[in-house]
């Protein structure tokens, strides 16, 4: 099968993904085999493949948000079925015995591996994945519109939670990329109110396409104090810059599996009972809610379209904020 290998990491510019013939292989016990139909592509894959992200070897087939269908069955497997479409997300496998996977944390399990970082991923025509961890996908949901939803969409939508949005409350969104504009739809459904702080003309277009009631950039005053507050954007400088226009008790939830480091931060700006939260990956049961939302609202998320013989193309225009919503490889 043909499949987009990192072999060592280096700046997209200089295609560090290299297209090769790898085999095929038949899956264990407690696996599928997925014949894969799209993959999304993710920020994680871009820290991934310039060594912002350390593997645990290499070389490494990336990619975690795939939508394909089931190619073959491991002996142990119940309840999938030759045929049937499946979502597969970061998560791959949790120990599942763990006080974090006994809580319904498996998110936080120390043990926890990752599709495409800790095995294979979906830059390929085939994957291997635990039966356990892949998701049924709702009929009303297109293969191509899933692809996003499983990580971009699923980090978003738990990255509300972690920020304490309530229906009809003020949300400020930090970045508009691939997560963030599937956010905004969940968050208009519920009738927030949705500030978006971004730098990119094009991003400030997209948001107010999608409802933002107000764009501007991070340095930007808003019209009104946020109740909460989602950073999406690798950045840690702006930590204190969304501090500043949370009202007392709002809450900022950081969005980010790689960040570079947080300023100074002068203490008024937590002050006032305010919440500074991490989000981390995302749960079996996220993913269940969070699809069965997005086939009721529904969400509509936009794609650019790539081949998988583009992938290092999509990488670089996913770093130089190129694209309106996110990139997804078709295969």
């Amino acid at each position: 099968m043909r499949s987009q290998r990192l072999h060592q990491p280096k700046p997209v510019e200089q295609r560090p993904l290299s297209l090769e013939e790898v085999p095929v292989f038949e899956p264990s016990a407690s696996q599928l085999r997925l014949k894969v139909a799209y993959c999304g592509v993710c920020h994680t894959d871009l820290h991934i493949v310039e060594g912002e992200l350390h593997p645990p070897c290499l070389p490494l087939t990336p990619g975690h948000q795939i939508v394909g269908v089931i190619d073959a069955l491991g002996a142990a497997v119940e309840g999938h079925e030759l045929g049937q479409r499946v979502g597969i997300p970061w998560l791959h496998w949790a120990c599942g015995v763990c006080s974090f996977c006994q809580a319904g944390q498996e998110n936080l399990c120390p043990r926890a591996r990752f599709t495409g970082f800790d095995v294979d991923g979906g830059f390929a025509e085939y994957v291997m994945v635990e039966a356990k961890f892949a998701l049924q996908l709702p009929a009303a949901i297109g293969s191509l519109e899933a692809a996003p939803l499983l990580c971009a969409g699923l980090i978003g939508y738990r990255s509300l939670h972690q920020a304490d949005l309530h229906p009809g409350e003020r949300l400020g969104l930090f970045g508009f990329g691939a997560s963030a504009h599937l956010a905004i739809q969940v968050a208009r459904y519920w009738g927030c109110e949705v500030y978006v702080f971004t730098r990119s003309p094009n991003h400030r277009r997209h948001a107010e396409e999608l409802g933002a009631a107000w764009v501007g950039s991070a340095e930007d005053q808003p019209p009104a104090s946020l109740d909460r507050a989602v950073l999406f954007a690798p950045a840690g400088r702006l930590v204190p810059l969304a501090l500043e226009r949370l009202r007392p008790g709002g809450t900022l939830a950081i969005n980010a599996i790689h960040m570079d480091d947080l300023p100074s931060l002068p203490y008024h700006l937590l002050y006032g009972e305010r919440t500074l939260r991490s989000v981390t990956n995302a749960t079996y049961q996220d993913g269940v809610e969070f699809l069965a939302l997005a086939a009721a609202i529904p969400i509509k998320p936009t794609v650019s379209v790539y081949p998988l013989e583009e992938a290092n193309q999509a990488l670089a225009d996913l770093k130089h904020s190129r694209i309106k919503g996110e990139a997804v490889l078709v295969l």
